[in-house]
């Protein structure tokens, strides 16, 4: 490991003693082998004038909710160091107490709540403290002769910590061992917790961080000359090249990807994203013998149990029975530890998969990302401990206390309401503007993750600007339009909604003057890419959440026009696939209905002057022809892309077969 320490960027950040802590737990940040999604801690100890200008002492400490790779000034929470070294000299104080005083005791009240380590950070008799949890730490002392292999490395520069819990209990144990010593004079420059992280200090910024990724570098030496077979196929020799992998470990099956998802949402209670991570690493991991024991005995550090449980779950030839032994056993883990909780839901977050990989379950991608990342350092790491020993993190009951701490539920708290849509996966074809685009945008306003396919070329940017993915597609190819729907369910794990919209309208012809061509492309792309791509999804969707398709069709289904017998024809046509595949996919679960639009102006198929020309031959002003509906109101994308998500969404769940116009009132429909 490397120091990355850089003078001009250190610079840059200023002088003070604050700027300094800025820059160097951001340094710490930046490394996912020593700090993952919010983990670790730090501090810095300055003296300041108050509001009144009177001297005071104060410890600014990492506020909860900040990360350390992103944060700011303002990340930091200034505590009275007074009242954190009176709080230490108690015998015992309870986690809400400590988060009450140690608020009560911020000299700006605006500030995030500190971290619940201040106490500890504020008795180490040193102007800066970093606190890991190194993953070369956890592989060393995640053992049973973890304390021995500590002593062996790093002599008597560190304190040996049994593992206790975090917060008052643990800025108590250090402060009882260290109290009447002389830490400087002794030589000690850290602090190593047990299967929990490491603790460096010293008087400089610089000095502080770097002799952190000292210490880790020295574990990862010691660990490197211990483990001759680096994680890889089989768990064994160097990892090959993807084209080079067995076959058994290559081999991808996209269905049981749904169906996992699937058994993991129903276990959950709503939807998830899945992600799953079929790298060699992670598939060897998944395959190696034994990994069903060990791989499943605890995390790699305790404060990850609240974002992936105590244990991953070990996916079998029965999917299904799989999760459902994951729930089983940690119903009775939680009745062997619990005190008075309420047991969270009994769903993985994430599963080890011989043959396929590590798959990571969120409500959102950016959940299941976070999840995947500690998946895969929780791999490497136990992989490594398992090879110059034997894993052995926590006992469950510790593992329990922090799982079930108040405190640690509280962040989970603080996070938004869930959304109607979230954690569900969405296609919707033709949304490059007007209509499909005001649908994608309304799915994704509701939480899906949508999928965007369009023939134009702008798509990937335009699915971007409303955090959706887009993607080139010609819908009346087979290959392509299976590799997006193969796609959609690799990166989120399935299929939940299909808004089938792509379709266009041809120029006014008569019978008697309509092109061959024109009639074949619109029947192509109109009704037969539609029937496509139902063939493509249905097998997915079959083991979607609440599944849906919505087709999108035309109030020419029920009322054509002359001129227009290609696209009435082909959305009358369209109306009645919506039908059969209604009755099909009902025993599936699986609803299936249809949108009618009419008179949607807001869209390129309408320019100024198309309005124009059609206002005047109805003799009627721009307005009164785009209100010339029953209510005399203006029908635009958005009322549509609404009406679709709330087809996709539980108001609908009931409902299959339906046909639903947005028109405001049409005398000739009606």
């Amino acid at each position: 490991m490397q120091s990355l320490w850089n003078d001009q960027e250190a610079a840059s950040f200023g002088t003070d003693l604050l700027g300094q802590r800025v820059y160097t737990s951001r340094l710490l940040g930046r490394n996912p082998a020593l700090v993952l999604h919010g983990g670790g801690n730090t501090s810095v100890k300055v003296e300041e004038n108050d509001f009144f200008g009177e001297p005071v002492s104060l410890c600014y400490v990492k506020g909860s909710g900040w990360d350390l790779a992103t944060i700011e000034r303002e990340g930091f929470s200034p505590v009275r160091m007074n009242a954190l070294l009176k709080m230490a000299e108690l015998p015992a104080m309870s986690d809400s107490d400590m988060v009450l005083q140690q608020r009560a005791a911020m000299t700006n009240p605006n500030a995030p709540a500190a971290s619940i380590e201040a106490i500890l950070h504020a008795v180490l008799p040193f102007r800066f403290v970093d606190h890991s949890h190194a993953n070369a730490i956890s592989a060393l002392t995640c053992n049973a002769d973890g304390e021995a292999r500590v002593k062996e490395i790093f002599g008597k520069r560190v304190l040996v910590v049994p593992y206790v819990m975090p917060g008052f209990i643990l800025a108590k144990t250090v402060y009882d061992m260290i109290k009447g010593r002389n830490l400087r004079a002794e030589g000690i420059e850290g602090i190593v917790l047990l299967k929990h992280g490491l603790f460096t200090f010293h008087d400089e910024a610089r000095r502080s961080y770097e002799l952190h990724i000292e210490m880790v570098t020295m574990a990862e030496e010691w660990l490197a000359k211990h483990d001759p077979a680096p994680l890889c196929a089989g768990g064994k020799g160097t990892c090959e090249t993807e084209a080079g992998m067995p076959a058994h470990l290559a081999h991808e099956d996209l269905v049981d990807l749904a169906k996992l998802r699937k058994a993991v949402s129903i276990k959950r209670g709503h939807a998830q994203i899945a992600k799953l991570d079929p790298s060699p690493q992670a598939a060897s991991y998944a395959s190696s013998n034994g990994v069903e024991n060990y791989g499943t005995r605890g995390p790699l550090t305790p404060d990850h149990s609240i974002r992936t449980k105590r244990a991953p779950a070990f996916i079998g030839e029965d999917i299904a029975a799989s999760v459902q032994k994951f729930a089983d056993d940690y119903a009775a883990y939680f009745q062997r530890n619990a005190d008075g909780q309420m047991m969270l839901d009994p769903a993985p977050r994430f599963a080890l998969w011989p043959n396929k990989g590590i798959v990571s379950f969120g409500d959102t991608i950016k959940d299941a990302n976070i999840v995947a990342d500690i998946a895969g350092h929780t791999a490497k790491t136990v992989h490594l401990a398992q090879v110059i020993g034997q894993w052995e993190p926590l006992p469950e009951k510790d593992i329990f206390e922090i799982e079930y701490w108040e405190l640690e539920q509280a962040k989970l708290r603080k996070g938004p309401a869930r959304k109607v849509l979230q954690g569900k996966v969405a296609l919707v074809t033709g949304c490059a503007a007007g209509i499909g685009f005001a649908i994608a945008e309304s799915l994704a306003e509701q939480g899906a993750q949508v999928v965007g396919v369009d023939i134009d070329k702008d798509i990937p940017e335009i699915m971007k600007k409303i955090g959706a993915v887009g993607i080139i597609v010609n819908l009346t190819e087979d290959k392509p339009v299976q590799d997006v729907v193969d796609f959609a369910v690799r990166e989120f794990g399935g299929l939940d909604i299909v808004v089938s919209n792509a379709g266009i309208f041809p120029k006014n012809e008569y019978l008697d003057s309509m092109t061959q061509n024109d009639w074949d492309r619109t029947i192509s792309i109109n009704l037969t890419s539609h029937q496509k791509l139902m063939g493509k999804v249905i097998p997915f969707l079959k083991q979607g959440i609440e599944a849906s398709i919505i087709f999108v069709g035309s109030r020419n289904y029920k009322a054509p026009g002359p001129g227009a017998a290609a696209y009435s024809c082909s959305k009358a046509a369209l109306t009645q696939l919506c039908r059969v595949a209604a009755l099909e996919l009902a025993p599936d679960k699986v609803r299936v209905n249809i949108v009618h639009p009419d008179a949607v102006f807001d869209t390129k198929l309408w320019t100024a002057e198309a309005l124009e020309r059609s206002a005047t031959r109805y003799g009627m002003t721009i307005e009164e022809y785009k209100t010339k509906n029953l209510m005399k109101v203006e029908i635009k994308s958005k009322d549509i892309g609404n009406m679709v998500a709330a087809m996709a969404s539980p108001l609908f769940l009931k409902v299959t077969g339906a046909q639903i116009p947005v028109d405001g009132g049409n005398d000739r429909v009606i």
